[in-house]
């Protein structure tokens, strides 16, 4: 897949993903177009030994996949659940999921383990990280507190967020969202909203149409914008790459390749390169770049 406005952009190395939770359970992962074109290296991290098998079996050459559990560096509890989606290091809310069709079956707990965790902080090699992807079913926060050293010099976080407590003390979307900002990310987009049916009603004899409780997010959060001058020439790159590649925002590629021309970090050519790229004119403090 070639792109003049890439080649221009002449990064150091590839886009480092790293994957925490990388069950394939729910399709292609975000960053999967990246992969295909060969832009960015994934590190996947995921403890359940058939979903690592089989993603070590169709792993790609930029691709590594590791068995550790992260989380706060503790011992704890893993709970396998009838929908293996559901697994978690925290207890299912049986009354709260009673309260959602179909959900007291596929948290139902069928087998209880002892596992140790691995604090991201801590991982050794781990490499650079530009995108951090994590789906760990409530445990996003101890993970983003015990992983700040790592995250310090990441661009973007893709993460599912609670606005219903699906498990006992599991933190919300707020308590997500207040310890991202305190590292410097800001919400950009919300990537897919997932929606349930309260129970007990059944509309037209299907449990899964007509209901508009929102009980999960994936959530985009971005570098702040506003702020872009504290990045570094390769932050900015990999950041309009993510933008563009994994999130379809040309206006903060934009902001991003702007602002490496204003560095003198890249030939100022990648502007025009970039609209041309995506079929559209673009206007910037009013000078046109037609397609």
């Amino acid at each position: 897949m070639a792109h003049a406005w890439v080649e221009l952009l002449e990064t150091d190395r590839l886009t480092a993903v790293v994957d925490i939770g990388a069950n394939p359970i729910d399709g292609d992962p975000p960053y999967a177009e990246m992969l295909r074109a060969g832009l960015c290296t994934v590190t996947g991290f995921e403890p359940q030994a058939e979903a690592l098998q089989r993603l070590l079996d169709a792993a790609g050459p930029h691709e590594r996949y590791l068995p550790h559990a992260v989380g706060d560096g503790e011992e704890h509890e893993l709970r396998v659940t009838w929908m293996g989606g559901m697994t978690s290091l925290l207890e299912p809310d049986v009354e709260r999921l009673s309260a959602l069709n179909e959900f007291a079956r596929y948290g139902e707990v069928l087998q209880r383990t002892t596992i140790g965790t691995t604090r991201l902080d801590d991982v050794p090699d781990l490499g650079p990280l530009d995108l951090l992807k994590i789906d760990v079913q409530g445990s996003e926060l101890p993970i983003f507190r015990h992983g700040r050293s790592a995250l310090s010099g990441a661009v973007a976080v893709h993460t599912e967020v609670s606005m219903v407590p699906l498990y006992v003390g599991q933190p919300l979307f707020g308590d997500v969202d207040a310890e991202l900002r305190a590292q410097g990310f800001l919400l950009h987009t919300f990537a897919a909203v997932k929606k349930w049916p309260i129970a007990p009603a059944v509309l037209d004899g299907d449990i899964f149409e007509n209901h508009q409780q929102v009980i999960e997010a994936d959530v985009a959060y971005v570098k702040d914008f506003g702020r872009l001058q504290e990045l570094d020439a390769e932050q900015l790159k990999h950041l309009a790459l993510l933008a563009h590649f994994v999130y379809g925002s040309p206006d903060l590629v934009v902001r991003c390749l702007l602002q490496l021309v204003a560095d003198r970090a890249v030939d100022e050519r990648v502007v025009a390169a970039y609209a041309e790229s995506i079929g559209r004119s673009l206007a910037v403090n009013g000078v046109r770049s037609d397609r």
